[in-house]
C-alpha cells in the first residue's frame, strides 16, 4: 500500500488491479473553489497565489457531473477530468483545447452503473492520458489509488478518501490541505454523498451500514465549509457544503438504524444501463469502444 503521504508515480502500461502500476510523479495538489465555470485565483495560507481553473460539466441523460480541474498557473497547464462520460468526451476535449490545457488524468470515483465512463475514449484520443480508479474497485486502469494517496497536477493535488457503501470501490477526491493549499476545500464525492441524498446500496457490493460509516467518518469530518460536488444530481442542484449536508440531508442526518431502514425500503427499479455500463467500466470503458468499432 502507498503510505498516506507518498505521491503516485506513473508508467505508460495499462494494468489490472493485481499489477500495481509504477508511475513517474503523480500529483501534489492545491485547490480551492470559486464560482463554477470560471478560472479563479486562490490565496494560500503562506500568502502565495495559485490558480485553479474549474469547470462543472453535465451529461443530461444520466444526470452525471464531470469536473475539469487544472493548474492554470503552471507553464504546462496540467488538467484532469473527474467522472468523464463517453457521450460527452468530444465536448470535454474541445473545452480542454480551447482553454489551452494539457489533460493528464481521467479519474473515476467508482465503477458507474448508469453510464459508460469516458476514460477509455479519452485515452484513445489523447496519448499519454492516464486512467485512475481505486484499487478496491477491482477494475482495470493505469493507476490505482488507495487511502491517503495524492494525485498531483502541476502544483495542485487531490487527496484520496475511501468512501465505500454505494459500491465497494467508491472513493472521494478532496482538494489539498496543509501549507500553500487554498481553502475552502472541494470534495468530489461520487455517489457516496449526493446533495440532500446519497447513492443506492442494493447492488455492486453496496452496504447501507458501510455507506453511513463512510460519509460520517470520511466526509462529515472535513471542514464544514468544504464544498460538496457529487457525481449526479436529479433536482437541479450543483453544489453543497459539508455543513449543509450535516444539517439538511434527509437520510444521513438520521441515526444509523433509521438510515439503514430508509435504504432498505427505497424500492428502486433495476438500473437500465447496469448490464452495459458495469462490464464496460470494469475495463476502463474499453469494452464499449471495441463493440462500437466491430
Amino acid at each position: 500500500m502507498l503510505s498516506k503521504f507518498r505521491f503516485l508515480q506513473i508508467s505508460a502500461t495499462f494494468s489490472s488491479p493485481k499489477q500495481k502500476a509504477s508511475f513517474p510523479q503523480i500529483v501534489k495538489f492545491t485547490a480551492k473553489f470559486r464560482p463554477k465555470m470560471s478560472s479563479v485565483s486562490y490565496s494560500t495560507s503562506s500568502g502565495s497565489s495559485s490558480k485553479l481553473l474549474f469547470r462543472q460539466l453535465f451529461e443530461k441523460e444520466s444526470c452525471t457531473y464531470t469536473y475539469l480541474l487544472a493548474d492554470a498557473s503552471h507553464p504546462d497547464k496540467p488538467a484532469l477530468l473527474v467522472d468523464p462520460v463517453d457521450k460527452t468526451v468530444d465536448r470535454d476535449l474541445s473545452l480542454v483545447k480551447e482553454l489551452g490545457l494539457k489533460l493528464i488524468y481521467a479519474i473515476n470515483t467508482h465503477v458507474h452503473a448508469d453510464h459508460v465512463t469516458g476514460t477509455g475514449l479519452l485515452k484513445s484520443k489523447v496519448p499519454g492520458v492516464k486512467s485512475v480508479i481505486s484499487k478496491a474497485s477491482n477494475a482495470k486502469a493505469d493507476l490505482f489509488v488507495e487511502p491517503g494517496d495524492k494525485i498531483s497536477f502541476g502544483d495542485l493535488f487531490l487527496e484520496v478518501f475511501v468512501t465505500p457503501g454505494h459500491t465497494q470501490g467508491c472513493v472521494t477526491y478532496v482538494t489539498g490541505d496543509g501549507p500553500n493549499q487554498p481553502q475552502p476545500r472541494m470534495a468530489f464525492t461520487g455517489d457516496a454523498l449526493l446533495i440532500r441524498g446519497c447513492g443506492r446500496t442494493d447492488f455492486q457490493g453496496g452496504s447501507s451500514e458501510q455507506l453511513y460509516k463512510s460519509v460520517h467518518s470520511q466526509i462529515f469530518t472535513l471542514p464544514k465549509d468544504t464544498f460538496v460536488y457529487p457525481a449526479h444530481d436529479y433536482k437541479g442542484f450543483s453544489v453543497s457544503t459539508v455543513e449543509e449536508e450535516m444539517l439538511y440531508n434527509p437520510r444521513l442526518t438520521k441515526d444509523e438504524e433509521t438510515f439503514k431502514n430508509i435504504m432498505s425500503n427505497l424500492n428502486l427499479s433495476y438500473p437500465k444501463m447496469i448490464d452495459v455500463a458495469v462490464p464496460a467500466n470494469m475495463v476502463c470503458g474499453l469494452q464499449d469502444i471495441e463493440s462500437k468499432a466491430s
